[in-house]
């Protein structure tokens, strides 16, 4: 069984064109996990739905501590790309468990969005991956303590 926690972020952007500017919404992932034909073996829990900028390290705290009270090995977390490996950080004291956080740069409800490939991406390396906590992002791998995210040039990359 796979446990997804959903926190917000660009993934769930929508667009309110009254007030001409991005809201997180209503999570799609059970949709997109859907469209990918993955149907059964995991459950979605809505932990929050926050823009990462704008997540503290109580809402940290909060995923943490609902990853360590799962029952599940294997964690998928989608997450705002911009606070993303501060809230891996916070998981690394979470120990017997394989933890994947995802996101996407671009709105799910886009047409070119990178959302659906990530959450692919992201469910075939929670699967593969050994206990840890990784970010998959953009077809790459990346673990926690040895990643961040380039703002100029909108992705992740490793740092020595």
């Amino acid at each position: 069984m796979i446990e997804v926690f959903t926190t917000g972020g660009t993934i769930d952007k929508v667009y309110f064109d009254a007030n001409s500017e991005f809201e997180v919404g209503d999570s799609l992932m059970g949709e997109l996990l859907a469209e990918s034909n993955i149907r059964d073996g995991f459950s979605i829990t809505g932990l929050m739905r926050k823009d990462s900028l704008e997540m503290t390290d109580e809402d940290r705290e909060a995923v943490r501590a609902a990853v360590s009270r799962c029952a599940a090995e294997r964690v998928l977390i989608t997450h705002g790309t911009d606070t993303m490996v501060e809230t891996g950080r916070s998981l690394l004291s979470v120990t017997g468990k394989t933890i994947v956080l995802t996101g996407a740069m671009q709105p799910a409800r886009m047409r070119r969005s990178d959302a659906i490939f990530n959450i692919g991406f992201a469910w075939a390396a929670l699967r593969l991956l050994p206990h840890g906590v990784y970010i998959a992002m953009n077809g790459e791998v990346f673990e926690v303590g040895s990643v961040r995210k380039n703002l100029k040039a909108q992705r992740f990359e490793r740092t020595s």
